[in-house]
């Protein structure tokens, strides 16, 4: 991949301080390092990833490298909703990341959520090779398409890769595919569901983050899950036809993952998953309160106090 590649980011220590010794780019992959972010003391490179376009085209492939040295902290983000524009013929986007977290190092991945237009192929792969005390965010998010548009899950195939290893060992191996088929289309198994969103937390110094997420989790399905109180005489209830029960505008789950005699769940490292109803921010797909980004908002929190 390192040949073909259209990224490369390393993040070494310079002086006691996290800083950006390599940030390369080319067509249609820019990066932008913003110099100021935080206050002085936050000790964090924060990058932007964007396209050319505002998006990728049908036959574009990205791939990037990401290096982040020992003891240090670094941020990826892009600027709004990754677009993946209509496929030409049988050709596909693709979006490929490779990432070395090195040992007390930090990687938060936070980008916008993934939309796909009409006919789009999309497939991403993010592959994270880490360390026995990394500490790694994931945020991998994509919407129905361009809702208010008339573009609900439209798009031809989308298909997301997470692979997290630990030496040769595989600690989280996550695949999302959606695909048309000819008995059952992609809009009829997601029902009225808009977005999926997937968060994943690793290491100790998320532990926090971990436990606020997990109770936060449990609150949420708590209500969402309980079943329905009656009133009234047990006659007027059972002469009342029975309810369809209505489906939740909000499914999350949460659950950790790893090899309990090497690195492991109880060493706080979860994956949470959520479906959300409704896309009310319009063909974009930016979500204000949506749940990954409360939980983003809490990384940044974490990357400041890093």
């Amino acid at each position: 991949m390192a040949e073909a590649a259209t990224g490369a980011v390393r993040v070494q220590k310079v002086r006691g301080r996290s800083a950006l010794t390599r940030c390369f780019a080319r067509y249609p992959l820019k990066l932008i390092a913003p110099s100021k972010m935080g206050p002085a003391s936050c000790d964090a490179v924060w990058l932007y990833a964007l396209t050319y376009g505002g998006g990728i085209v049908s036959g574009d492939t990205i791939s990037c490298t990401v290096s982040v040295g020992d003891g240090c902290t670094a941020a990826i983000t892009t600027q709004a909703s990754t677009k993946v524009y209509k496929a030409v013929g049988s050709k596909c986007s693709e979006q490929l990341l490779e990432a070395r977290v090195g040992e007390d190092a930090l990687l938060v991945v936070i980008p916008e959520p993934v939309t796909c237009y009409s006919t789009a192929r999309y497939h991403q792969k993010q592959v994270f090779q880490v360390s026995a005390n990394s500490n790694l965010v994931v945020v991998d998010w994509f919407t129905s398409g361009r809702y208010e548009c008339g573009e609900k899950w439209d798009f031809s195939i989308y298909k997301s890769v997470n692979h997290i290893f630990l030496g040769d060992q595989p600690l989280f191996i996550d695949s999302v595919l959606l695909e048309q088929g000819s008995s059952c289309s992609i809009a009829e198994q997601m029902q009225e569901y808009n977005v999926i969103a997937m968060v994943v937390l690793l290491g100790p110094k998320l532990k926090s983050i971990q436990e606020q997420m997990q109770a936060e989790v449990r609150k949420l399905m708590s209500g969402q899950l309980r079943p329905p109180t009656s009133g009234g005489s047990l006659y007027a209830t059972r002469s009342r036809p029975p309810q369809r029960p209505q489906r939740p505008p909000l499914i999350a789950s949460c659950s950790p993952f790893g090899n309990r005699h090497g690195r492991s769940g109880s060493r706080g490292e979860h994956r949470a998953r959520v479906q959300l109803l409704e896309t009310p921010s319009g063909c974009t797909g930016a979500l204000p309160r949506c749940f990954p980004l409360c939980c983003t908002m809490k990384f940044t929190q974490a990357i400041g106090q890093s």
